[in-house]
């Protein structure tokens, strides 16, 4: 979970000031709650679960490398979704974030701790820019 703290560092030195702080209780929860919650639910959860299911040969997962296909291909979707949102270099900060969810669903065949260290990601964000906007 420390390996986040350089990505929170380089978000306050590169983008400072224009990092949005969540605004009030409800921005704060969402951001740490409920969005984690959801995405890894449908991202983690139903669509990757699914790859893994249609992306084996003999019952192994296909892999890219270290990687699964299904994982690489649910990080391209999560990416996409981020796009509708923010600029492009922002919503490709997210795939390896992404790429770390999909490892930890594999890894413990749940999603409940990719959702905990999303929300933990999310909150350290939140603090980043809280502590950058409003310090």
């Amino acid at each position: 979970m420390m390996a986040a703290l350089p990505v929170w560092l380089a978000l306050a030195l590169l983008l400072g000031p224009h990092l949005r702080v969540p605004l009030g209780a409800w921005a704060w929860v969402s951001l740490v709650l409920v969005q984690p919650l959801l995405e890894e639910l449908v991202f983690r959860g139903l669509l990757q679960g699914q790859a893994l299911v249609w992306l084996q040969r003999g019952g192994r997962p296909l892999r890219l490398g270290p990687l699964t296909l299904a994982n690489v291909l649910v990080t391209v979707a999560f990416v996409a979704l981020h796009l509708r949102a923010q600029p492009l270099a922002w919503a490709l900060a997210v795939a390896v974030p992404s790429l770390v969810f999909g490892h930890l669903r594999e890894r413990f065949s749940s999603v409940w701790p990719a959702v905990g260290v999303h929300a933990f990601y999310n909150a350290g964000f939140g603090l980043t820019a809280w502590l950058v906007v409003a310090g």
